[in-house]
C-alpha cells in the first residue's frame, strides 16, 4: 500500500511525534502533570474561575470585549475593545488571559511549559504547551465565560501615536468569537457583517473603530521604519483525513488589528516593568550583521541604501518592490528575514541599553499577550501581577538569563519541528504527480544546494538538476523527479529557464 492510500494525518501525527522527540520537546504531559490537572479542576469550583481577592480587580465585564482569531483557533489568549474618545483618539483595551492564575511556577504543569516554551502547531496535530482542558477551556477567553484577565489600556492619538497607558487586572467576558477572514472581509466591504458581529448591539461599531485606530498606528510605525514583509505561508487542507490542497494564509484588515494592538501591548508592558524596577525578558531582533549583503541586492534592483542600517529605507526598498514585482516579492522578504537573524530573547534590567526589535522598529518590546501558548509570556505575566501587587520580582536577572537563553533555543527547536512536518505534508500532497511540470522561481542557491518555489502550488523543493549557474530570482521550469515523505524531501529538474521572468 502506498503513502497516499494510507490515512495522511495519522502519517504526519506520527513523524510530527517523532520530530518533537528528536529535538528533546515533550510531545506529551506526564502523569504527575495530568494528576495535577485533576486536582487543579476540582479546586477552583464550578465557575472555573480560581479563589482570589477581589481587592484591585476590576469588573469589566460589560465592555464589548471580543476575540478575533483564525476560524479553528481555541486558545484564546487575548480580547480587544475600544472606545473613541475626543480630538480623535481612542483608547484601546487588550484584556490577556490570566494563565498565572492557573498554571503556578514549579508545577509539573508548569515544568512542561517551561521545557517545550511554546505550543508546537504542525499540520497534522497541535502539541499545546498547557493541557487542552487549561488551554482551550479554564486560562482560554472562550465566549460567554468570565475569566481573569491583565488589561493594557492605550490611549492612542489620531495619528497613532501612544499618548498614555495603564496595566491593571480585571475580569472579562468574551461577548463574540470573531474569525480573521469574515472580520475582513466585512472592513474591505467585501462581505457582509459577520452574524456573531450583528447580534451584538454597538459591536460593529467598536470594531470600526479599533479598525481605524489599527491603521493609524500600523501608518505610524512604517514611518519609523517598521517592515513590510511578506511571506508565503501554505497551510494544509484536510478532506477527512486526506490533504488535499495547500491554502495560502495571508495578511488582511483583521489581522492587523490584532498585530497592531499586541505590538503596542508588549511594548506598554515591557515599559511598565522598566518604570517598576522589574528585569524582564525582551524579544529583540539586533541591528543586522548582514546588512552589508541587504545592500547589495538593493543595489540588484537598482535601489540605493546607506551603509549604516536603516529600518526607514529598507522599507522604502520593500515597498517599492512590492509594487513592481508582487509574484517574487515574497521571495525577497524571505531573503531579507534570512539576512536579519532570527528573533532572541534577552533579560534585561531597568537600567541596561539592549537591542530592539529591527523590523517592528520598536525599542522596547516584551512578549507579552499569549500565555496559553507562549512561555515568556507566562514570564512576563508573573513579573506584571507582581509589580501590580507591590511584591518582589519572581525571578532574578541571572534566573532570567538561563530562561531567555532556554526559549530562544527551544524555539529554534519548535519551529523545526513545524517545519520538517510542512515538507512531509508537501511531500504527500505531491506525490502523486512525479513526472508533472511546473513554473517556479529559484529561492535559494548555496553551496547547500539550489531551491525553487512552484508558482501554482505552494511548495518548496530542491533542484537536484540543472542547478547549473541558477541564482535566486530566476524562473524556470520544472519537472517533479521525486518525493520522500518520512525525510520531508521534493526534488526537481530544470527543463528551461527564463533569466528575467
Amino acid at each position: 500500500m502506498s503513502l497516499n492510500e494510507k490515512q495522511h494525518r495519522v502519517i504526519l501525527q506520527s513523524i510530527a511525534h517523532r520530530a518533537m522527540l528528536e529535538r528533546d520537546l515533550l510531545p506529551d504531559f506526564s502523569a504527575e502533570a495530568l494528576a495535577e490537572l485533576d486536582e487543579l479542576q476540582i479546586s477552583i469550583g464550578s465557575n472555573n474561575i480560581p479563589h482570589e481577592s477581589q481587592l484591585d480587580i476590576r469588573d469589566m465585564r460589560d465592555h464589548l470585549w471580543a476575540s478575533i482569531d483564525n476560524n479553528d483557533s481555541r486558545d484564546l489568549d487575548q480580547l480587544t475593545v475600544a472606545e473613541a474618545m475626543s480630538g480623535g483618539k481612542v483608547k484601546v483595551m487588550v484584556a490577556i488571559a490570566d494563565v498565572d492564575a492557573l498554571v503556578k511556577e514549579g508545577s509539573a504543569i508548569g515544568e512542561h511549559a517551561r521545557h517545550n516554551t511554546t505550543s508546537v502547531y504542525t499540520a497534522a496535530r497541535i502539541f499545546p504547551m498547557l493541557p487542552e482542558i487549561l488551554s482551550t477551556d479554564l486560562t482560554s477567553l472562550n465566549p460567554d465565560e468570565e475569566r481573569l484577565a491583565v488589561v493594557v489600556e492605550m490611549e492612542i492619538n489620531a495619528d497613532g501615536s501612544l499618548m498614555s497607558s495603564a496595566v491593571y487586572r480585571a475580569r472579562v467576558r468574551n461577548q463574540a468569537k470573531l474569525a480573521y477572514n469574515s472580520i475582513a472581509a466585512w472592513l474591505d466591504g467585501n462581505g457582509p457583517i459577520p452574524d456573531a458581529v450583528a447580534s451584538i448591539p454597538g459591536l460593529d461599531e467598536n470594531l470600526h473603530i479599533q479598525d481605524k485606530a489599527a491603521q493609524s498606528m500600523k501608518g505610524l510605525r512604517h514611518v519609523h521604519g517598521a517592515l513590510s514583509l511578506e511571506t508565503i505561508e501554505a497551510k494544509p487542507v484536510f478532506d477527512h483525513d486526506q490533504i488535499r490542497s495547500l491554502e495560502i494564509e495571508e495578511k488582511n484588515r483583521a489581522k492587523e488589528i490584532i498585530e497592531n494592538f499586541m505590538i503596542a501591548a508588549n511594548g506598554v508592558t515591557a515599559r511598565y516593568l522598566s518604570a517598576s524596577g522589574f528585569p524582564s525578558i525582551r524579544r529583540v531582533v539586533r541591528i543586522p550583521k548582514s546588512w552589508d549583503r541587504i545592500v547589495e541586492i538593493a543595489g540588484e534592483y537598482k535601489f540605493s541604501l546607506p551603509e549604516v542600517p536603516d529600518s526607514k529605507m529598507l522599507d522604502d526598498f520593500l515597498i517599492k518592490q512590492k509594487a513592481a514585482d508582487p509574484v517574487r516579492f515574497p521571495d525577497l522578504s524571505l531573503t531579507v528575514i534570512k539576512l536579519l537573524g532570527a528573533g532572541e530573547y534577552i533579560a534585561e534590567l531597568p537600567d541596561e541599553d539592549i537591542s530592539g526589535h529591527f523590523g517592528l522598529a520598536v525599542k522596547d518590546y516584551a512578549h507579552s499577550t499569549a500565555p496559553n501558548r507562549r512561555y515568556p509570556d507566562l514570564l512576563t505575566q508573573r513579573l506584571l501581577k507582581a509589580a501590580l501587587e507591590g511584591k518582589p520580582a519572581p525571578y532574578s536577572k541571572d534566573e532570567l538569563d538561563v530562561l531567555a537563553t532556554h526559549c530562544t533555543e527551544a524555539e529554534d527547536s519548535v519551529k523545526k519541528v513545524e517545519r520538517r512536518v510542512e515538507k512531509s505534508a508537501a511531500a504527500l500532497l505531491l506525490e502523486s504527480r512525479i513526472g508533472e511540470k511546473f513554473d517556479a522561481i529559484v529561492t535559494g542557491a548555496s553551496e547547500k544546494g539550489t531551491w525553487v518555489r512552484l508558482l501554482n502550488v505552494p511548495v518548496e523543493g530542491k533542484l537536484v538538476k540543472g542547478y547549473e549557474g541558477m541564482d535566486v530570482g530566476n524562473r524556470l521550469r520544472v519537472q517533479l523527479i521525486d518525493t520522500n515523505v518520512e525525510q520531508g524531501y521534493i526534488d526537481f529538474k530544470k527543463i528551461s529557464s527564463s533569466r528575467h521572468g
